[in-house]
């Protein structure tokens, strides 16, 4: 009789990678990446901006009261978010360019996930040792030294955590403000709220969840293929230098065997626990640490450098007849990503265009539906429209209002006698307009006339204009 067998699992656990340290060209070229975007997330929030007396002073902030975002001398209002548009446009596009040219490089050196869990491992290896002593640890039975050691990383995780968390919630208020109010306990719950969320999520995805992250939460892996093809360049073991494997003594020679020495130190290093040596896997976050790393064996037995290595698989079949590959920058300068430079260029060129030519002023005009017009005692017809007045300026300015139509045509606003209003400066004034056309005019004898609303600063005589129209009787 035949067993009933246990269906095959369709989950495994977490086997932990404990990568060893490695030095070389790639691995600083981390460091400093990581230094870098660290250092601008963290202290960006506390860099000062004087805008005068009106406006606040923090150079980078998103004011969500006022639905504005400040970044240094710029300001982008609600109805400028088209500039926010183009810089996720110019980011998408980046990404394309930089994976077309090079693979997954922002995976491996400047994505969040990467740069919190490089920290975490240096914070691991600080204190718990390098790899084999990781290893051991792990697998040794809980004891005093094993609890203190695993809490002693565990609270720096949490205060890097912490700090992550704060120093996102500093980028929407004024920093030193909300600092002492954390501090004191008068902050808003929402802002414990975020920092709490975030220091939980940079604590586990960091520290625990690590490459998981990047294999089962990331939709990028998958999506990169389509931004890829043969020109691209990857990291890539040269199976036809190293094999076959094997293990050789220093001073021996052996012609039969490859490069490859089966030393183990390119999966020791990788961060995803891979074996390059397999060939292209989804895994691969291209953070380059197993070149150095076989490089650095390569050196101590005398072998050319190389066996593991950026290399476009155009190269392949000349590399392996004992060619040379083309020129690195002839892979990279291709149709392609020529295409994602002109466009990401464009973009950028319009939207910087767009900033230096945007008004300092801003109009929008709505008339009165109900009723659509007033018939006065004298026969003539008045409209009523409500006019909003944005002074993007920092100190405050007069606007005045004047109409290009009909010359018959009478401005009031009300509650003066002039058609001259004072607008605050960086804010918006709401202000009721009148527009009468005096009887047996053409306005008040068509049904609809088109008519263009002027704004002027009186300062330094900057105009705008609104269409709208006038609502007559129709005779």
């Amino acid at each position: 009789m035949n067993q009933l067998q246990d269906p095959p699992a369709l989950y495994a656990a977490r086997e932990p990678v404990f990568p060893r340290r490695v030095s070389g060209a790639f691995r600083n070229l981390k460091w400093v990446i990581m230094i870098v975007t660290l250092g601008i997330y963290y202290i960006t929030p506390w860099l000062r901006w004087d805008r005068g007396p009106n406006l606040p002073d923090q150079a980078v902030l998103v004011d969500m009261a006022n639905r504005r975002f400040f970044f240094f001398m710029i300001e982008i209002w609600p109805d400028e978010f088209y500039f926010i548009a183009g810089l996720l446009i110019m980011a998408g596009l980046g990404l394309f360019l930089f994976t077309s040219a090079l693979g997954r490089v922002w995976c491996g050196y400047a994505c969040p996930q990467t740069v919190w869990t490089d920290l975490y491992i240096l914070v691991e290896r600080w204190v718990e040792g390098d790899r084999n002593a990781r290893v051991r640890l792990w697998n040794a039975k809980w004891d005093a030294r094993k609890l203190r050691l695993r809490f002693t990383k565990w609270i720096i995780w949490l205060l890097i955590g912490l700090a992550t968390g704060g120093a996102w919630i500093f980028y929407f208020t004024d920093a030193p403000t909300l600092a002492v109010d954390l501090v004191t306990g008068n902050a808003h719950p929402i802002a414990y709220t975020t920092m709490a969320i975030l220091t939980f999520t940079t604590f586990f995805f960091g520290g625990f969840a690590r490459e998981q992250i990047c294999i089962y939460a990331c939709p990028w892996p998958r999506i990169q293929a389509a931004m890829m093809d043969e020109d691209t360049l990857v990291v890539a073991y040269r199976e036809w230098r190293g094999e076959p494997r094997g293990k050789l003594k220093k001073g021996e020679v052996d012609a039969a065997q490859g490069d490859c020495i089966d030393c183990m130190a390119c999966v020791n290093v990788c961060p995803m626990g891979i074996d390059i040596r397999e060939g292209q896997q989804l895994e691969c976050i291209t953070c380059a640490l197993c070149i150095d790393a076989c490089d650095e064996v390569m050196d101590r037995i005398g072998k050319p450098r190389g066996l593991i290595g950026y290399m476009a698989l155009k190269d392949e079949a000349a590399e392996r007849a004992g060619g040379h590959p083309k020129n690195v920058w002839k892979h990279i300068f291709r149709p392609r990503t020529i295409l994602y430079t002109t466009l990401w260029s464009l973009v950028g060129i319009a939207m910087i265009v767009a900033l230096f030519i945007r008004s300092p002023i801003d109009v929008n005009v709505t008339p009165e539906r109900n009723p659509l017009y007033v018939t006065l005692s004298d026969g003539s017809i008045r409209n009523t429209y409500t006019l909003r007045l944005r002074n993007k300026h920092p100190d405050d300015r007069p606007f005045r209002v004047s109409i290009s139509a009909d010359a018959r045509l009478k401005l009031e606003l009300e509650g003066t006698d002039k058609l001259e209003v004072i607008v605050p400066a960086d804010a918006t004034l709401t202000q009721r307009l009148y527009i009468t056309a005096p009887a047996g005019t053409s306005g008040a004898t068509t049904e609809r006339s088109d008519i263009r609303l002027w704004i002027s600063d009186t300062v330094d005589n900057e105009r705008v204009y609104a269409d709208t129209v006038f609502n007559g009787k129709d005779q």
